[in-house]
Order: structure tokens, then C-alpha cells, then sequence
């Protein structure tokens, strides 16, 4: 069992809140929580399930936050957790036969995309004009709660950003939005950190130091998230986007 120095835990806990400020707006996180746990010298696989469950307890904490006030519409998620979750367990089970690194092309081309029709749509996401799904949206909404669910559990990188953007397009603004994929999102968590504990690859000395930092930096960052609104979301959301298209174009080199 691996065990850090006073320096190291407090480098891994300020980078656990920082990544938790951003994660539990935008998603993200993982650019700033994986590399900190890389660097502690753990292996990268129970670095993965150690900041699966920093991530979760951090997922569990905004999501809480939104839902407490009003910015999570539950009637329009409560079926779509219930897939992204399956999606989730169907894509670690999925994982352990093949590697996912086939995906990092597309996901490059999908987040510039997004960020491209994100800028250009200048007042986009500012107001919601979601009102209920009709039967078509409905379905094509189960199948992206399903498919984030099983990326989410395959390879995971965006999923954050993926979700607020389907939201996004069927009407509700930056927050609300924000609100209902941290719900989807905290389903798929779950469901890789079932796989990680079943697997032993959590390192607990480590993760539930970082855990209880990154809810502190989920409740801060969503708290100012619902306070600022779509102002402050939409510019986060964007920024994100950018950095996970760097990192991405940069693990392909």
C-alpha cells in the first residue's frame, strides 16, 4: 500500500478541489484529478479506480446541490438515469474485453464540434425553452443517456460536456443542463466504481482524502454556477471543451 508524504497529500487534495471546482460544472475533472494521482507514482489503472471514487463522492455532492435548488428537472431525467447507468455497466464489462483507444479520433472531431457550434451560437443556452419531450425526442434521448452511459464506462473523457450538450439541444439553458448531466453522469459513476471495488483497484488512503477535498470544490463550484447562471457556465463549458480537445490531440502524438 502505497502512502504519501504531508507535501503530497496536500498537492493531491488541492488538485482534487480544483478539479471538483470544475467537474461539477462542466465535467472535466479527470484533465486535472488523473494526472495529480498519476504523479503520487500509483499505477495508472488504480489511479483510475482511486479517482472513480474521489470523482463519485464529488458527482454525488453538485448533484445534491442542483437538485436541492430547482435546477435539475427530474421528470425529464428520472428514466434516463436508469439507462446511463446500464449504459455504464455495459461499457466497463465492454472494456475489459477490448481496448478503447480506437475512440480518441472521433472523440477529438465530436468535442471540436461542439465547441465550434457552441461559440457561434452566441445566445444559446441562455434561456430554457424545454417544456416535455414528444415521443420522437424521448427516444433519441434514452439512446444518448444509454451510449454517454456505456462511453462513460468504456473510455470516459468528456462525458460531462457530451451530456450538457444534448441537453443543451433539446431546449434547457447552461444550468439546468449542467444539473440534469450531473445526474446521468453520477449513474455511470456509480457503475465503474462498482467495477473498480469489485476489481480492488482503489486505493483508499488516497481516495477518500482526495474524495472529501473534491466535495468541497463541487459544492463551491456549483454553488457559484447556479449563483452567475449561463454567464458564467457557457465560457467554463467552452474552456473545458478546448483543454479536452488539447489533451486528447496531445495523447494521439
Amino acid at each position: 500500500m502505497l502512502h504519501l508524504s504531508w507535501e503530497m497529500m496536500i498537492f493531491v487534495i488541492v488538485g482534487g478541489f480544483l478539479a471538483a471546482y470544475v467537474d461539477s460544472v462542466v465535467g472535466g475533472g479527470g484533465l486535472i484529478s488523473v494526472p495529480v494521482l498519476l504523479a503520487t507514482g500509483i499505477p495508472p489503472a488504480l489511479a483510475l479506480g482511486t479517482n472513480k471514487l474521489a470523482g463519485t463522492m464529488s458527482s454525488l455532492t453538485s448533484t445534491i446541490s442542483f437538485m436541492r435548488t430547482g435546477n435539475v428537472d427530474l421528470k425529464a431525467v428520472r428514466g434516463l438515469f436508469v439507462l446511463s447507468l446500464a449504459g455504464a455497466v455495459c461499457g466497463v464489462f465492454v472494456l475489459r474485453q477490448i481496448p478503447s483507444d480506437f475512440l480518441k479520433p472521433l472523440v477529438v472531431v465530436m468535442l471540436i464540434l461542439i465547441t465550434i457550434y457552441t461559440i457561434f451560437r452566441k445566445n444559446w443556452g441562455d434561456i430554457s425553452t424545454f417544456s416535455q419531450y414528444s415521443a420522437r425526442t424521448a427516444f433519441l434521448m434514452g439512446c444518448a443517456a444509454f451510449v454517454l452511459g456505456f462511453y462513460d464506462g468504456f473510455f470516459g473523457p468528456g462525458t460531462g460536456s457530451f451530456l450538457i450538450f444534448v441537453f443543451l439541444m433539446v431546449g434547457f439553458d447552461f444550468v439546468k443542463a449542467a444539473g440534469n448531466a450531473k445526474i446521468l453522469n453520477f449513474g455511470s459513476n456509480i457503475a465503474s466504481l462498482i467495477t473498480f471495488l469489485a476489481l480492488g483497484s482503489i486505493n483508499y488512503w488516497i481516495g477518500i482524502p482526495m474524495g472529501l477535498a473534491m466535495v468541497c470544490g463541487a459544492l463551491l463550484g456549483s454553488r457559484m454556477a447556479i449563483r452567475k447562471g449561463s454567464t458564467y457556465v457557457r465560457p467554463l463549458f467552452i474552456t473545458v471543451c478546448v483543454l479536452l480537445v488539447g489533451k486528447q490531440i496531445w495523447s494521439l502524438m
